[in-house]
């Protein structure tokens, strides 16, 4: 699955209505990657991302997509938070009801130099939506 989503990404590409979009960067591996989001109702309605990177960052980007459609900004938060839990071995509660999919990405904790690699798009949506305006803004994931 992981292979799948990375050589046949799903919302791959831009949106040209999108109200939020933040371009997030990795810079321990090269990995780059701009997301765009389209809000409705309160609602991720759209969201697209393009960029380069690691098979693990565009098949979780790709993953991270399919499952933030539909979701508030609270439901997406605690997506990017129990997946940021889950890629680094920590447990939590219902993962598979709140990422669907993305759960397949579990195993990354057992590579520590990846999971920057697979939480960079989570990191990139949420903050995208957390800062609210139309301006495309760039980011460094700490290395923290």
């Amino acid at each position: 699955m992981i292979l799948e989503h990375a050589s046949h990404p799903h919302h791959h590409g831009t949106l040209e209505n999108a109200d939020h979009q933040l371009e997030l960067r990795n810079p321990t591996c090269g990995d780059v990657l701009t997301v765009q989001v389209v809000m409705q109702a309160g609602k991720v309605s759209d969201v697209a991302f393009s960029g380069s990177g690691c098979t693990i960052s565009q098949a979780s980007a790709s993953m991270m997509t399919d499952e933030v459609i539909g979701k508030t900004p609270i439901q997406v938060e605690q997506m990017v938070m129990t997946f940021s839990k889950m890629v680094t071995g920590e447990s939590t509660k219902n993962v598979e009801e709140i990422l669907g999919d993305a759960t397949i990405l579990e195993g990354v904790a057992q590579f520590p130099a990846r999971i920057k690699c697979a939480t960079l798009a989570w990191k990139a949506i949420y903050q995208a939506i957390e800062n609210g305006n139309k301006e495309s803004t760039i980011g460094f994931m700490r290395h923290d």
